[in-house]
């Protein structure tokens, strides 16, 4: 059986938009004997409603219908589909209850409504904000794990080996990278150290968010680069840190602005 995925506890943040203060009361009310709630905005219209949701990111609206300026699905309709918060329709008959579960509403409370029914309801969204928090933190726990594990498996110094002596290279200090046929030279702090690789092997097995190929024969450390130089035949010239100049071909610009952004 798969482990369920365990999410840190937060309290639910919760919102009211309706034009009648009784209304709002009445819900405000029984949210108090909630301790994973906490209101944090009311709102009687929806023009206030749509700022309000936008700069505090509620996770749960209890959303009237007919509310001037914009109406609960005008809302809706304005905000981006992914910053959506579980929205629980609050209406005085059911004319609407269609339309607000095709845009997946939690639930449809109809006024006057008792505190069952009310609990009932909230139940149904605590549900559905434990299953959003779970996938949003399985989604970045994936996340981590996929970057723990490229950068795992990413060298952190290269061994170079002479007559004699073997000498550890940090990747991080390395310049840039020069094709020698059979071999590449590394170029760091002015100086440089033969490795027996070839370049598309070494390219490999570089972080491809740090060092990128820009020629055929040259692979730099983007952290390096201080200034491009456009030329008149499309292609760059890149100046690096200590004042090397490298050809940028036009094969490898959109490969290095990627990396540059």
């Amino acid at each position: 059986m798969r482990e369920a995925i365990r999410v840190p506890t937060e309290k639910i943040r919760a919102m009211i938009v309706d034009d009648e203060p009784f209304s709002r009361q009445r819900i405000s009310s029984l949210l108090a004997g909630e301790p994973d709630v906490e209101v944090i905005a009311q709102c009687a219209d929806g023009l206030t409603a749509l700022t309000t949701l936008q700069e505090q990111k509620p996770d749960l609206v209890f959303l009237g219908i007919q509310v001037p300026e914009l109406n609960g699905f005008q809302v809706l309709e304005a905000l981006d589909p992914d910053e959506i918060p579980a929205i629980i329709f609050v209406a005085a008959h059911d004319s609407y209850a269609v339309r607000a579960f095709e845009v997946h509403a939690v639930d449809y409370l109809l006024k006057p409504f008792d505190a069952d029914r009310f609990h009932r309801s909230l139940l149904q969204a605590r549900e559905s904000i434990r299953s959003r928090r779970e996938r949003i933190f399985a989604d970045r726990l994936t996340s981590l794990m996929k970057d723990l594990r490229v950068s795992s498996a990413l060298p952190q110094r290269l061994i170079v080996k002479s007559t004699g002596s073997i000498r550890f290279v940090r990747v991080e200090e390395v310049d840039w990278i020069e094709s020698a046929g059979n071999y590449v030279s590394l170029h760091v702090g002015g100086k440089s150290h033969l490795l027996r690789e070839t370049m598309r092997g070494l390219e490999r097995r570089l972080d491809p968010r740090k060092f990128v190929r820009i020629h055929r024969v040259a692979i730099v450390n983007v952290e390096r680069i201080v200034e491009l130089q456009p030329l008149p035949s499309g292609d760059y010239r890149v100046i690096l840190e200590d004042g090397t100049e490298l050809a940028l071909s036009r094969a490898h610009v959109e490969k290095l602005w990627h990396a540059l952004h």
